[in-house]
């Protein structure tokens, strides 16, 4: 039967044990994101990979690249293919997208800015703009209306619950 498995590369080989086993029909995941323009694996050293136990392992171990199968003196452990699924699904183009500071916020939702000479300060968050990587929000204070441009990972989402709290 075939199921998914931690495969330990040897450093810095992800993407080429990544494309090895893909040319060889296998299904492999490796999951990525970007950071300063470049895309990085999510987990260095580490993918996975599904495949047939243990017909394919001896394949699988002496390819270029692998150090060895996650597992313990019984063999390689197995996950469950929700473990697979979930990390899709925090995927978008193809990336893991993330957020340093909770969940992402949505046109009309309330933040606070959490990083930098402007930590404190809470607006409306408005729209992400066109490099995904910095957003608008808008500022309404005593005497001070306008908008901000600012990076994305340093803004925070405030829960109704959270905002309330603070207020009294």
């Amino acid at each position: 039967m075939i199921k998914w498995y931690v495969i330990r590369t040897k450093p810095r080989k992800e993407f080429e044990v990544e494309n090895l086993f893909s040319q060889a029909g296998f299904t492999v995941y490796n999951p990525k994101y970007c950071q300063d323009g470049t895309v990085r694996p999510f987990f260095p050293g580490y993918l996975f990979l599904k495949f047939r136990y243990p017909e394919q392992y001896r394949t699988v171990i002496y390819s270029r690249g692998v150090q060895r199968v996650i597992g313990n003196s019984s063999g390689p452990i197995s996950l469950d293919s929700e473990i697979i699924k979930c990390l899709k699904s925090r995927e978008k183009n193809g990336l893991i997208e993330l957020m340093k500071y909770g969940e992402e916020p949505r046109p009309g939702d309330e933040i606070v800015v959490m990083e930098g000479p402007l930590k404190g300060l809470r607006g409306l968050f408005y729209r992400n703009l066109s490099d995904k990587e910095r957003v608008l929000i808008l500022l309404n204070y005593v005497a001070y209306q306008g908008s901000l441009m600012i990076e994305k990972s340093k803004i925070k989402k405030i829960c109704r619950d959270e905002g309330r709290a603070s207020r009294v």
